[in-house]
């Protein structure tokens, strides 16, 4: 289907198109249909630019190239590094497991201290990890607590909710940070490349943390309270299993320690990068410096300095996401191929003619992005949606953050269908969770999340930004 769309469009008639620009469309609808469908990798889907763009002189191939090696791009890679370093020392384990702990032992604490964990997790390595991180830690709890022949209402319910609120808080808790989800990188892509635009790592949080605490306290609220109650449900070993798990890991070692300084100070670097330029000017450090900083420092400070002993050797990479890296490659190719071709301009022209007012625009804009990224994957519709919404603003004379922010926090808005996001699937796979319970919830947090973020597009990004 992806090539045929391609022919098909590539040779009709669209007067308002360039040759350039109908090839460019040709091309999105191609990459769009396999991305949908993943008839093969997406990542994969990603490098079509590479071959098309040249082929049809839309842009030289340098061009194209120099996409895949954004700055943005290495900010990813050098957060996927600290990712990879924290899994390999079990550090993400031993933080969650802490958090659990220090939260309480009720079954609502419980699946709180779930929550709250996957969260923390999911702002600094991918929900994806932070789902596998936490599932056979609460699969343990469920299984030493509950005796499966014997399940009633309320038990049945505490292990749906801790199973979907691990899902739930994994892709609500990427919001917070630029690096917590791949989306967000996407965006600020975009915004570099095309608009030169920069989003500062504590400027996203002041608005993603917020949003992510606000969600993970609803979606809680939800489960437990309205969906699946577990008022009158109790256990007397919760504490102590927990802890126990806690003690197998004993005392925090060397190369912890060493994983741990790396990490605080890389966010530490990133909230206050700001400040720290402003002190000194000659600096001039980037979220990208710093955040490739950090992944050489874990490759280069031995954590055993007698035996000389690193962090992370370079074979470790072999377990780093580098086909997302290659999407968010694809993507931002694609958005320069739509701008330098006047499809943006295009676009802005015909949102200007409309009569619809700006706020049913942008109500219905934020909805349908966050029902299509139950759909497919959502770093693949924004690197296709954001160049288009990023003209649809210039068109209805909104600043371009206005827009593109909540349009891309939608994306990370999945909670229906398991297919959504990998959380929502690991856990399904789970054996825990049908898809009617998880449609069930998740139409409740979809449309709740819809409302939020026309109340952020409102009230609070104008203060921001």
């Amino acid at each position: 289907m992806g090539p045929v769309f391609f022919i098909l469009i590539k040779y009709s008639n669209i007067d308002i198109l360039s040759d350039s620009a109908l090839n460019v469309v040709s091309l999105a609808s191609w990459m769009l249909i396999w991305w949908i469908t993943e008839a093969v990798s997406i990542s994969v889907t990603a490098l079509l630019p590479l071959l098309i763009f040249p082929l049809f002189n839309v842009m030289p191939m340098n061009d194209v190239g120099a996409n895949y090696g954004s700055s943005i791009v290495f900010l990813f890679f050098g957060g996927f590094v600290i990712a990879l370093s924290m899994e390999k020392v079990n550090l993400h384990k031993r933080i969650s497991l802490s958090i659990i702990n220090k939260i309480g032992s009720t079954p609502k604490r419980i699946i709180l201290g779930f929550m709250i964990s996957t969260a923390f997790l999911s702002m600094w390595i991918s929900n994806t990890a932070s789902t596998v991180v936490m599932l056979p830690i609460a699969l343990s709890v469920i299984d030493l607590l509950i005796k499966k022949e014997k399940y009633n209402n309320q038990e049945y319910n505490f292990s749906l909710c801790i199973m979907l609120g691990i899902a739930f808080s994994a892709n609500a808790g990427g919001i917070a940070t630029i690096i917590g989800t791949p989306p967000n990188i996407v965006l600020i892509g975009l915004l570099e490349n095309e608009y030169n635009i920069k989003i500062s790592f504590l400027n996203w949080m002041v608005i993603g943390l917020p949003f992510s605490i606000v969600l993970i306290g609803i979606i809680y609220l939800v489960l437990t309270k309205l969906i699946f109650p577990i008022n009158n449900l109790s256990f007397k070993a919760s504490n102590d299993l927990i802890y126990k798990q806690l003690k197998a890991l004993g005392r925090i070692s060397n190369k912890e320690k060493l994983v741990l300084i790396i990490f605080t100070t890389t966010v530490f670097l990133w909230i206050f990068r700001g400040l720290i330029n402003s002190l000194f000017p000659d600096l001039l450090i980037s979220d990208t410096s710093i955040s490739i900083a950090a992944a050489i420092l874990l490759f280069t400070i031995p954590y055993d300095l007698k035996k000389f002993k690193f962090i992370l050797k370079w074979n470790d990479t072999k377990n780093l996401s580098w086909g997302i890296l290659l999407l968010f490659g694809g993507g931002l190719a694609l958005a320069k191929g739509m701008s330098q071709t006047g499809i943006i301009l295009i676009i802005t022209n015909l949102i200007t003619e409309t009569y619809l007012s700006t706020f049913l625009i942008v109500s219905l804009l934020i909805a349908l992005m966050l029902f299509m990224t139950e759909l497919m994957s959502n770093v693949a519709l924004v690197a296709v949606i954001a160049p288009v919404v990023a003209g649809m603003a210039i068109g209805l004379n909104i600043p371009l953050l206005h827009l593109l922010i909540p349009i891309t926090i939608a994306s990370s808005c999945a909670f229906m269908l398991p297919m959504a996001t990998p959380p929502n699937a690991i856990v399904f796979a789970s054996g825990y969770v049908r898809v009617f319970e998880m449609a069930r919830v998740g139409i409740i947090l979809n449309v709740i999340s819809i409302i939020m973020l026309v109340i952020v597009y409102k009230y609070f990004i104008p203060l921001v930004f």
